[in-house]
């Protein structure tokens, strides 16, 4: 089934930088789809980026530029590098994982993920 663990987030002034990282555990497959979403209190859910099975890497038009999506070498620990945050970007961030999703031109349907981590707070403060 795979479980995720989320790692960074935190609070970060306007044009600041973070890294969120996201572990899949209990996984012995290749096929590794990580994606990151975000939620703010009240919205709904917006999917960030994305790294496919096969390393493709998609990334919402909002934050392309800033944001990118990469993964480690054992492709099970998945990274989202977020540069010149602004105060838009405070939400509460997710990964989610799925074994059926190779090459990626979207977001994929949520319906497609097995497994999501609890979250990490991002706050950015002007």
């Amino acid at each position: 089934q795979g479980q995720l663990v989320e790692s960074g987030g935190g609070s970060v002034q306007t044009g600041g930088s973070m890294r969120l990282s996201c572990t899949v555990s209990n996984y012995r497959y290749s096929t590794v789809c990580i994606t990151w979403f975000r939620q703010a209190p009240g919205k709904e859910r917006e999917g960030v980026a994305v790294i496919g099975g096969d390393d493709s890497t998609f990334t919402r038009a909002s934050v392309k530029g800033r944001f990118s999506v990469s993964r480690d070498n054992d492709r099970y620990t998945a990274h989202l590098d977020m540069n010149n945050l602004q105060p838009e970007d405070t939400d509460m961030y997710f990964c989610a994982f799925s074994s059926r999703v190779m090459n990626v031109i979207n977001i994929p349907p949520v319906i497609l993920f097995a497994a999501w981590g609890e979250g990490t707070q991002v706050t950015v403060s002007s």
